[in-house]
């Protein structure tokens, strides 16, 4: 078993330590900074303050739902009754959030997507309004026999309008941010 006899007080400078072989006093070494660094600002980190992964992630859940939507009108529709069916609307808006909220995810890491995140979160919202129109053509003539197709097609409806806010929240985030870092001339 090793052992040593080290002095492990702490002593300032005006005390001498107790070993022999210590002549003169131990330096005491103060830190000073002399300058501040001010804090390195990464690509989009104005943005990134303001969470757009958590929007894209809505969207990716929102796509999510209007996927199943659409595979549950696939299944028990006929696809000449209605319009919703005929285009598959759900399938395609909610595939298309899906992409947008992985492109808003990926910002924090990769920023050279940002133009690309603008554009599809305005693809979005132009596939969500032309959607909401053949959804509300469906509505307009609806046939009283298919009222849990009614329901579904009410709520694909207003997720329709929750999909529009967040891309639009989205798309002046993105498009305050391209302007803030495009040169001025």
């Amino acid at each position: 078993m090793a052992c040593a006899d080290v002095d492990m007080d702490i002593r300032g400078a005006d005390e001498l330590p107790r070993r022999p072989e210590w002549r003169e006093p131990p330096l005491v070494h103060h830190y000073r900074p002399t300058e501040l660094l001010p804090d390195s600002k990464g690509p989009l980190h104005d943005l990134l303050e303001k969470q757009p992964a958590v929007l894209g992630s809505l969207q990716m859940v929102s796509g999510l739902l209007s996927v199943g939507v659409g595979i549950i009108f696939a299944v028990t529709q006929e696809m000449q009754e209605s319009l919703f069916t005929l285009f598959r609307v759900s399938l395609l808006s909610g595939a298309l959030y899906i992409i947008a909220g992985v492109v808003s995810n990926l910002l924090f890491k990769y920023p050279g997507l940002l133009p690309v995140s603008l554009w599809v979160n305005c693809g979005c919202i132009f596939v969500a309004v032309v959607s909401a129109g053949l959804i509300s053509v469906d509505l307009t003539y609806w046939i009283p026999e298919h009222d849990q197709h009614l329901r579904m097609e009410v709520l694909e409806l207003c997720m329709l309008g929750v999909k529009v806010f967040l891309s639009a929240v989205l798309c002046v985030w993105f498009a305050k941010e391209k302007r803030a870092k495009s040169p001025q001339s």
